[in-house]
């Protein structure tokens, strides 16, 4: 049995429109249906990490209307504990506007609505002192992410960070982060690298910032995984044909926090992370396309 996760973070409706191209600035082009799902990086991690049987809790809010019951629905439907989601009746639902191109990449808009009114004091004692884990991104005001990391530390809870959307002020909150996840852009943005630094680089860069444990996600390519002194390790993709990318490094999250809480060591972890990306990516959605234990197993013995 693992550890409890604790997942402080948004909740969005992800609205999706397929089109071949992504428009150029000026122009438009013709999509595919709209499409309504459920979304947002905090609660994507803890979807993620509940389909694989976790023990996990959420800490955000939405707004009282259809879609903040739909997000609701989705993620307790995982078997996560919303009683710590919030129900704003001054703010709408955040929304995502999502587009996906032919080849399964993505663009994304986030409005946060009531993501933004998430505060320190949403986020209760008892969630805290019964967690191992504790998983954070941006898409949330920066006190709440301050705040939450300070209290889980003083527990001594493993805080593990994915800095996403990328802003500068993220270096501000290094010192209070056990694990580090990034994509390949987001390192390049923070350590001030090529997006395809040697391993080597991007330890020695780290370093420099004091983060001795980091994952660095790298699409078709893996990952690279840093942990001290010790040379990195890259770990290789699980090779799909990728249908939609839209929450991948999201169930990548959400299956780290999971290893993470039942005491793998971080490159272990990553390599089960590595599965279940690609799992995600090979299927159309954000927490539409997470596996459970038993479709993961069958989707890796392929």
């Amino acid at each position: 049995m693992s550890g409890r996760i604790l997942v402080v973070g948004s909740l969005n409706a992800d609205l999706v429109v397929q089109t071949a191209a992504f428009p150029r600035p000026g122009e438009t082009v013709t999509g595919g249906d709209l499409s309504t799902g459920a979304g947002g990086k905090g609660a994507n991690q803890a979807v993620a990490a509940g389909r694989l049987g976790g023990a996990v809790s959420l800490v955000g809010a939405v707004g009282a209307d259809a879609h903040g019951e739909l997000l609701r629905a989705s993620v307790a439907g995982a078997g996560v504990d919303v009683s710590t989601v919030a129900v704003r009746d001054d703010a709408a639902t955040g929304t995502a506007l999502i587009t996906v191109d032919a080849h399964g990449e993505n663009t994304i808009v986030v409005s946060p609505g009531a993501n933004g009114t998430l505060a320190p004091a949403d986020l209760p004692d008892s969630a805290v002192a019964g967690a191992a884990v504790l998983g954070l991104c941006l898409e949330v005001p920066e006190d709440v992410v301050v705040d939450a990391a300070q209290r889980a530390r003083a527990s001594g809870l493993t805080v593990v960070l994915n800095p996403s959307p990328f802003r500068a002020e993220a270096r501000g909150l290094l010192p209070l982060v056990d694990v580090l996840l990034v994509n390949e852009g987001e390192a390049a943005a923070l350590l001030g690298v090529a997006e395809d630094a040697a391993p080597g680089e991007l330890r020695d860069g780290f370093a420099a910032l004091g983060v001795a444990r980091a994952v660095v996600t790298r699409g078709a390519d893996g990952c690279v995984v840093i942990d001290g002194a010790a040379a990195p390790v890259a770990v290789p993709a699980v090779r799909v044909d990728a249908v939609d990318t839209t929450g991948a490094g999201d169930a990548f999250m959400g299956a780290l926090l999971l290893r993470l809480a039942d005491g793998d060591s971080l490159l272990d972890a990553a390599r089960f992370a590595v599965g279940v990306g690609a799992f995600a990516a090979s299927r159309a959605g954000a927490q539409a396309s997470y596996p459970t234990s038993d479709a993961l197993a069958a989707f890796l013995r392929r």
